[in-house]
């Protein structure tokens, strides 16, 4: 490949990089502080690190890992939840990549403001999360899947994309966006809500436009996101195609895989990420 993310790494734009908040250690402040269960992976037999992906307008911040040496490696985009791109993000990405996945995680609020600098939900909620165009945030995951492709040894048939929370409605909706996409997860991403100026259309709405399967993996205890809401959901699949599946975890809360948050739940979460491996896999992501 003419760039891979090793030698990216080393180029002196992406060393000055390394100050940023996304390359930070340490989790967002508004998700508190980490737990002993949270699961660290290292970059053995990894190049991963922090690169820039051009998008539209400039030069998007992402963390990216892949296997050392693999060529054509099948793509998952990882889309952040609430918080940015914090270890737990790159972690995940990690882990992909010990699949032999290219992981890439670009940094979607990077034109709003940095997330990790705000220590409270509602206040990153209002001057950050609800200023962020869905628009933006799917021609962004285009850059940075046609990145992947170019610049990571990436293969452009073999494109799947995964997100957490917030990235979990973004899953859906990007599920219905790119025709190139093979395969989704959302992990308990909201379905419903009211249409805006920045979020016009939610994953319910789109439901008969999907252009790839999406498995959706939801809290039957979720706070957040109703049980009315996931029936719905699963009532609109059942007329749209392709294929996709809801799966809900009886008892588990909204953020039952985030590891390092008090909400995990072992069980799920365990469950839930094997199911993911198993849709790519069945869906020729993999």
């Amino acid at each position: 490949m003419k760039d891979d993310i090793a030698s990216l790494l080393h180029h002196p734009s992406r060393r000055a990089f390394m100050g940023t908040a996304l390359a930070a250690t340490g989790f967002a402040l508004a998700a508190g502080p980490a737990t002993a269960q949270a699961i660290a992976t290292d970059s053995a037999g990894l190049d991963a690190g922090p690169v820039l992906i051009p998008a539209r307008d400039r030069d998007l911040p992402a963390y990216a890992a892949r296997p050392k040496a693999a060529a054509a490696a099948p793509v998952v985009l990882v889309v952040q939840e609430i918080f940015g791109v914090h270890e737990y993000i790159r972690d995940i990405c990690r882990r992909l990549a010990k699949q032999g996945y290219v992981a890439v995680a670009p940094e979607l609020y990077v034109r709003q403001g940095d997330p990790s600098a705000i220590a409270d939900i509602p206040t990153l909620m209002q001057t950050i999360v609800a200023k962020v165009p869905d628009e933006q945030v799917l021609a962004d995951l285009d850059a940075t899947a046609a990145w992947a492709v170019k610049s990571a040894g990436g293969d452009a048939n073999r494109l799947a994309i995964t997100g957490f929370c917030w990235g979990g409605r973004i899953a859906w909706l990007y599920a219905a966006h790119n025709p190139a996409l093979k395969a989704a997860v959302a992990w308990y991403g909201r379905l419903t809500g009211d249409a805006g100026a920045n979020t016009p259309r939610h994953p319910i709405d789109v439901a008969g436009d999907l252009k790839a399967p999406v498995l959706g993996l939801y809290g039957g205890a979720d706070q957040g996101i109703s049980q009315d809401s996931v029936e719905r959901m699963r009532a609109a699949l059942k007329t749209a195609g392709p294929p996709s599946e809801i799966i809900v975890y009886e008892g588990a809360p909204h953020a039952f895989h985030a590891d390092y948050r008090p909400s995990y739940r072992e069980q799920p979460a365990k469950d839930g990420w094997a199911r993911m491996l198993a849709w790519f896999k069945a869906h020729g992501v993999a």
